[in-house]
């Protein structure tokens, strides 16, 4: 389909060519004049088919094409100089800013006069120019005006100037995501890795750990380290949360693809030198694109959803897709010829497979080793692009990759080359009836897929935590008395493991860390929100609440946004991209409160958690060991409060008999005084919810019986009515009450709670009293509050 002018679009196709040789002529095809009627078709002047064409790796492209191009370029270019501040459409990305800049100041006819000899800069303005004119694309497919090949024309320009500064920018930008400040040590200041050589690290590695400032192994990287790298055996880690489990695989799995490519590094090398320019930009590219997927920042996945939905008219958007399949069908049968799939990491969360994905690629950004992520709830077609460009890396979750293997996907047929197998959070992975996918995976990696060689990692913080048997189950015939022993043997034969693996169980009897505090507070179910808002206020910081549904979580989160507390909530319902998003504001904010269910309960590392509130009492001892672990994470202190109501005690006993606690866990410290007023908050903020939640909830109902009686033709009874038609005086008096409490309680909100005990008034030269600053409410953190506690209790048993 061709706006008027057709000369011009011809000429912009040619410029945006990767991969197509054209070797005969665009022929035209008859339309049916009734088509002209239809308004949307005013503008087209014919319809034209190419036919006669090969496909030629891009870099080809460029050099046949280079001359025709200057020369039809050359009648446009006095037209272009008077359309030279061409507005571009808005961009999001840094690096499409940085060209737009760079360009004005430059002069138009740059590209034009200057042909570049050296191959590897013709490569980097074909691959540009292509970046460039897909932003573009969305503006100038709509407008039908003479001006859409000129700013095409423009954008190569841009390209061409920007060339030396783009690399610079795309290396420093920094995706925002919770595992940046773990991540971000400086890069002034390089650590010491001594203590890593000995573990037979690979050198490029060794680098990474230095910019991370990560100067010594942890004690579960230490003993994995060499039984994997030296010995090639497969491991079982049981660690303690927040013990750097994640480089204790990572490593091993950059070593094993490293010794793969050096083995196949001489049969490649001459491939590898006439295709390094063009591979290094489209990895830039992908890795992108790839990033947007996730939706670990808005400014690049907004950017990414523009590329995907630019064109609207029918013929341009067939010609984009069909350049870029057989770029990729040049691509993968060039230089991805000879990348099969080398690692593969299974994870329980999406979440977790984000944060797994960053951990390697800052460990690997030395090595040239590329990763991709495959999770549900984004785009299944980004990640196929992704996995055409044949990542030796891949993380997953089960239910998004076996999707994809079932499409028999060409990087994922030929599992028989895997040479590393990570499960993280086994455990929870393995449990009977939860990962059906991975159960159907594991199969057909043992059976026909099998590979000999390959190394299988599992890993967990719970992964030797054995629950009692209760005596009924005992006293069955078969019945088996489960230990440490039969509970990992249970676990290699699910996962596959047939060799004798290397063991580590560097968990403590208890299975939390050791700098945990934790506490309790016994009360009634409805009293429970009581201590949850006493708890936020008295001692803001960063605290995760964990309860065990969703509604309970939604129920909590309308609550305290009513009383100004601004929670973070994140449960399973929701929409992937808003899941990350509220991780990535939590680890932002130093006081702020994240509502969540279990989902964000294994291996999330976020920085800094102080507290962990148990709103309800997990339902296993794992749980609870996870959840807790969110918190004290690398020999940093934290708090974990239990809120135990009547329903809560039978989990919360059989927590405390697994865990084989050998103290009581103490009470934690309430101020009574303060919990009038609190008490008085809550209740107002419960009839304001539960006022709005009965009202928006009849609101949707009604709206979608009286859509469905319209697509029906039908009338409706007013008896079928959520809260049945009520009268406009009824209604107004509803709202007025809502509003009379909101009213009170924004009063209540705006008197401090924790008052200062000084209220005796003194006559003083200025008018105020001058007071020490400690009494003026700085608030004491709660782990002193509970140490106080203890102190206080073990002084009186003392005295006793």
């Amino acid at each position: 389909m061709k706006t008027k002018k057709g000369r011009r679009f011809k000429s912009s196709f040619k410029l945006r060519q990767k991969g197509i040789e054209v070797i005969g002529k665009w022929k035209s095809v008859p339309i049916d004049p009734n088509l002209f009627a239809d308004e949307e078709f005013r503008d087209i002047v014919c319809l034209e088919e190419l036919t006669e064409y090969k496909l030629v790796s891009s870099s080809k492209v460029g050099k046949v094409k280079e001359k025709k191009r200057k020369a039809e370029s050359v009648s446009e270019e006095g037209n272009e100089e008077e359309e030279g501040p061409v507005v571009p459409p808005k961009k999001k990305k840094k690096t499409k800013d940085l060209r737009s800049k760079t360009d004005k100041s430059g002069d138009p006819n740059a590209a034009e006069i200057d042909v570049p000899v050296d191959k590897e800069a013709k490569c980097n303005k074909i691959m540009k120019a292509a970046d460039c004119e897909d932003h573009g694309r969305a503006a100038e497919s709509t407008s039908g005006t003479k001006n859409a090949p000129k700013k095409k024309k423009v954008a190569k320009n841009k390209a061409s100037q920007a060339q030396e500064a783009l690399p610079s920018v795309t290396t420093s930008k920094k995706v925002k995501n919770w595992t940046t400040e773990v991540l971000s040590a400086s890069t002034d200041h390089k650590a010491d890795v001594s203590a890593w050589k000995d573990l037979f690290v690979p050198e490029p590695v060794l680098q990474a750990l230095s910019h991370l400032g990560f100067s010594a192994p942890t004690p579960i990287q230490a003993l994995a380290l060499p039984s994997a790298i030296r010995d090639n055996m497969d491991v079982l880690g049981a660690a303690e949360t927040g013990s750097g489990k994640t480089l204790a695989f990572a490593i091993p799995m950059i070593h094993s693809v490293l010794q793969w490519q050096k083995s196949n590094s001489s049969t490649t090398r001459n491939d590898s030198v006439s295709k390094e320019c063009h591979q290094h930009h489209d990895e830039t590219r992908w890795e992108n694109e790839d990033e947007a997927e996730k939706l670990t920042h808005q400014q690049v996945e907004d950017s990414g959803d523009e590329d995907d939905a630019s064109c609207t008219t029918g013929c341009v958007e067939v010609l984009e897709n069909f350049e870029f399949d057989s770029g990729d069908e040049t691509r993968t049968v060039g230089s991805h010829k000879k990348r099969p799939l080398l690692g593969l990491v299974l994870t329980p969360t999406r979440e977790l497979a984000v944060q797994v994905k960053h951990h390697i690629d800052a460990v690997a950004r030395f090595t040239g080793i590329k990763t991709a992520i495959l999770v549900g709830g984004m785009a299944a077609q980004k990640q196929e692009r992704v996995l055409n460009r044949k990542p030796e890396i891949v993380i997953a979750t089960p239910g998004r990759l076996w999707e994809l293997v079932k499409e028999r996907h060409p990087h994922l047929s030929n599992l028989r080359q895997l040479r590393c197998l990570v499960i993280d959070e086994a455990d929870r992975m393995v449990e009977k009836g939860h990962f059906l996918e991975l159960s159907q995976l594991l199969e057909i990696l043992n059976d026909s897929q099998y590979n000999p060689q390959r190394q299988t990692f599992v890993f967990s913080a719970t992964l030797t935590l054995v629950h009692q048997t209760p005596t009924r189950v005992l006293q069955k015939k078969n019945a088996k008395k489960m230990d440490k022993k039969t509970k990992l043997e249970l676990l290699m034969e699910k996962v596959g493991i047939k060799g004798k693996p290397k063991v580590i169980d560097l968990t403590r009897k208890e299975a939390t860390v050791e700098t945990l505090t934790e506490t309790r507070i016994h009360c009634n179910t409805n009293e429970k929100d009581y201590y949850l808002y006493y708890f936020l206020l008295q001692y803001p910081g960063r605290t995760m609440v964990f309860a065990n549904s969703i509604d309970c979580v939604k129920r909590l989160s309308s609550l305290l946004t009513i009383l100004n507390c601004d929670p973070l909530p994140l449960h399973a319902n929701m929409h992937q991209k808003q899941r990350l998003k509220n991780l990535e504001r939590f680890a932002e904010r130093e006081s702020c409160v994240l509502l969540t269910t279990d989902v964000a309960a294994r291996g999330l590392d976020i920085p800094n958690v102080q507290h962990v509130i148990h709103y309800q009492v997990p339902r296993t001892s794992e749980l609870y060991v996870h959840r807790s672990g969110r918190t004290a994470r690398a020999a940093n202190e934290g708090l974990s409060l239990l809120l135990i109501g009547p329903d809560d005690l039978i989990n919360f006993r059989k927590i405390y008999k697994t865990l084989e606690k050998s103290e009581e866990l103490p009470f934690f410290p309430v101020e009574t005084k303060c919990m009038t007023s609190i008490k008085e908050r809550m209740n107002l903020a419960r009839q304001i919810e539960k006022a709005e939640f009965f009202n928006s909830r009849a609101k949707q109902h009604n709206s979608w019986l009286q859509q469905a009686a319209e697509a029906l033709e039908i009338d409706l009874d007013d008896d079928m009515l959520m809260g049945k038609k009520a009268n406009e005086q009824e209604e107004s008096q509803k709202q007025k009450m809502l509003k009379a409490m909101k009213k009170q309680l924004k009063h209540m909100l705006s008197q401090p709670l924790f008052k200062v005990l000084m209220k005796t008034k003194y006559p003083t030269q200025s008018g105020k009293l001058l007071l020490p600053q400690t009494s003026v409410g700085i608030s004491e953190s709660a782990l002193g509050t509970v140490s106080k506690q203890q102190a206080k209790k073990k002084k009186s048993i003392k005295l006793n």
